[in-house]
């Protein structure tokens, strides 16, 4: 591994630069043309423009990014996280034009992207999983009744190939069934070209805790300890913390290690995070991804493990250097997701960015791409920061994020720190433990307070 393609955008394309550099690797930055002006693409040692804005025509052009990497002599390609990251066909291509791909093997990807065949190999591994169907609903109305009668309304209905909280539907008395599950087959066949779902128990009141793992390709696998992910909106994540608060350590421990194992049973390699719903002291794995997350600068604070250059020794043939008796859990963070969006109603805020002064201080990390006369374009996601507070105690964090909220400049765009400095304060978050639903009751209860 000598030279790497960057292939993504903002933040986390500079992210992966900076871990190409500390280990002395040369970098191609790839980009449409309205991100000529992004920070890594100046930064990188060549770039190469592969179309026009629209994701479709550049960042999602697997031919195209290909040829750039036949171009400049890249020998490998780091899909970061969103566009190709997941793409099992994009990561079979880069193999068998003989570069290397950041991720596990294409088998895999596609394995685990296919959310029952992922299912049945935890199963087999060992890792708890929600009750439900094992494989994906047939025909057979009477049997998927049957199931539902089993298990207990109210259930869910999910796409296999679904993912980004899109492709589910919940049904709460049989006679919805039907109608939920032609309408999530249809949905999932226009959206993922895959109409196959599967039913499974819906969980009320669950949180959402991931568990993050690192695998090489000798056999080894460390878990990186656990994300609360359960701020949310809409099934997107808008704030991450760990430890996750009042969860017993001992089961945490448990479900860490059932994940590592399942890395080397599945032949899994690179960085990648299990997630799982918790409720009543149980942890139900939904499913898997098989990437870098967007908040991995939080376990990062708190193991000082650098995830991204782990990615690429990983992907260069090393050993883990390290054991998980190794790995030292300090303290406590919190990550922040900064959006360029109305805070009220949520609404995309694409435009000039005419002034951004960062927050610093003790324990605070910003991952962003911003600079003052930058154009957050239209085109794609509206993430232009990542805000990140660690502190010896969650008190600590919660208190030092309420500080760098207060210090970050942003004009010229709308975004949502006034809804996270909201937060800071929330009773509900300060006391932690709310289940996914929170945010969403939250939202409404200030809508209706109106």
């Amino acid at each position: 591994m000598k030279k790497v393609l960057i292939a993504n955008r903002g933040e986390i394309a500079l992210r992966i630069l900076r871990a190409c550099k500390k280990l002395g690797l040369a970098t191609v930055a790839v980009h449409s043309d309205v991100d000529a002006g992004l920070r890594h693409v100046s930064l990188a040692d060549e770039s190469v423009c592969i179309g026009p804005g629209p994701a479709a025509q550049s960042y999602l052009n697997q031919a195209e990014i290909l040829l750039a990497a036949k171009l400049t002599g890249a020998d490998t390609i780091h899909p970061g996280y969103g566009f190709l990251s997941e793409n099992a066909n994009f990561a079979q291509a880069v193999e068998e034009a003989g570069l290397i791909f950041i991720g596990p093997p294409s088998s895999a990807i596609r394995r685990m992207g296919d959310k029952v065949s992922a299912k049945k190999a935890m199963l087999h591994a060992n890792v708890p999983c929600v009750p439900g169907s094992g494989d994906a609903l047939s025909g057979n109305g009477k049997e998927a009744e049957d199931l539902a009668e089993a298990i207990g309304y109210p259930v869910i209905i999910k796409a296999s190939g679904g993912g980004g909280g899109r492709g589910m539907r919940v049904v709460r008395s049989k006679a919805e069934l039907a109608s939920g599950i032609a309408m999530t087959q249809e949905e999932a066949g226009r959206a993922f070209g895959n109409p196959e779902v599967y039913l499974e128990k819906f969980l009320e009141h669950p949180r959402h805790i991931e568990i993050q793992v690192l695998a090489d390709s000798h056999g080894n696998a460390v878990w990186l300890g656990e994300r609360d992910c359960s701020m949310q909106r809409r099934h997107q994540k808008v704030i991450e913390e760990s430890p996750a608060p009042g969860v017993p350590r001992v089961a945490i421990e448990k479900v860490g290690e059932l994940c590592a194992k399942a890395c080397v049973e599945i032949g899994y390699r690179g960085a990648g995070t299990f997630e799982f719903l918790y409720e009543n002291g149980e942890f139900f794995f939904i499913e898997m991804n098989t990437r870098v997350q967007v908040e991995h600068p939080v376990t990062e604070l708190v193991t000082g493990v650098d995830i991204v250059a782990e990615q690429l020794k990983i992907a260069r043939g090393e050993t883990l250097s390290f054991t998980q008796k190794d790995i030292q859990f300090t303290g406590h963070a919190i990550e922040c997701r900064i959006n360029a969006e109305n805070p009220e109603n949520f609404r995309p805020s694409p435009g000039m960015v005419s002034k951004w002064i960062a927050p610093g201080g003790p324990g605070i990390r910003v991952e962003s791409h911003l600079y003052s006369g930058y154009t957050v374009p239209s085109s794609y996601d509206s993430l232009v920061a990542k805000l990140l507070a660690h502190g010896d105690t969650r008190d600590e964090a919660i208190a030092r994020m309420q500080v760098a909220l207060d210090e970050v400049h942003l004009e010229g765009i709308e975004s949502n720190v006034p809804l996270h400095q909201r937060l800071m304060k929330d009773g509900g978050f300060v006391d932690g433990g709310f289940d996914i639903h929170y945010l969403e009751r939250r939202l409404q209860t200030l809508e209706q307070s109106k």
